[in-house]
């Protein structure tokens, strides 16, 4: 049995959302109102900057994308997830939003490598084979970059988001599932060296969404500079993994910015 599923570590949930503003009704609703309505998107995006166990969202001002705004949650529970997309629906400022995509996923580090060493050594399935990716996984958790992973806090300056899903292809000829476990270890670690060359330009986290959203994972890369979306994502898809395997969503790029600029970003003129 070579087509058996990569063990995985899981961390933090993670919810993207992507809104359209009302802005005509922002209009209409006069200039009082738009200043009240910023004072509330503030209180509330600051109250939900930190959640528990270091988790955290953030709103990004989105370029392009047929929308105008992402917001980026990530919390420990499903639960709180729940809560977190309650509250920003339930807000003054929700009135105004038009949902015109979200996307449910889970932080992610996938272990094809030591999934494809404990088959060669043991059979998948038995006891034999269970204990060493049990060893594995703890190994991998205690990892400060796995942890890095499951737990991202993005460094200082990074302020550009580019976030999209992408899924493995099931089609004759190119079905990654049907793939020897050896085989996608293999892939995977090519597509991950070459992640690598953008350490310290790119910080990225993946989530993973099988059985929980319509695609596989989802990819968030945070950088200084947006080129390196481009120059990331332009590299990667030479590799194998996605040449002939990856099928990509919808793209959204974006520019974060601190709770206290909604005044800005809502048209409320100081006074």
């Amino acid at each position: 049995m070579s087509q058996i599923a990569p063990a995985t570590l899981e961390g933090w949930y993670a919810l993207h959302q992507v809104f359209s503003m009302d802005w005509a009704a922002l209009r209409a609703a006069g200039p009082a109102a738009r200043a009240e309505l910023a004072a509330e998107a503030t209180a509330l995006f600051n109250e939900l900057a930190k959640g528990a166990d270091g988790t955290w969202s953030a709103p990004f001002r989105l370029a392009g994308g047929g929308a105008d705004w992402l917001f980026v949650h990530f919390r420990p529970t499903l639960d709180e997830l729940a809560d977190v997309q309650r509250r920003v629906s339930d807000s003054a400022l929700g009135a105004y939003l038009r949902r015109e995509y979200d996307y449910l996923s889970i932080t992610e580090a996938g272990l094809y490598h030591a999934t494809a060493e404990a088959a060669g050594e043991h059979k998948p399935g038995s006891d034999e084979f269970r204990a060493r990716i049990a060893e594995s996984m703890a190994a991998e958790a205690a990892s400060a970059h796995v942890r890095s992973r499951l737990y991202p806090q993005v460094p200082e300056g990074m302020r550009y988001v580019s976030f999209y899903p992408m899924t493995k292809r099931r089609e004759q000829g190119a079905n990654w599932y049907s793939l020897p476990v050896a085989d996608r270890s293999r892939l995977m670690r090519e597509h991950g060296m070459t992640g690598r060359t953008f350490a310290g330009r790119v910080f990225q986290v993946i989530t993973g969404s099988v059985g929980l959203d319509d695609w596989e994972w989802g990819v968030t890369l945070f950088a200084r500079d947006p080129l390196e979306f481009k120059r990331i994502v332009t590299e990667m898809r030479y590799d194998e993994a996605s040449a002939v395997y990856g099928e990509f969503g919808r793209f959204f790029t974006g520019i974060r910015f601190a709770p206290e600029e909604w005044a800005s970003h809502l048209g409320v003129v100081a006074g």
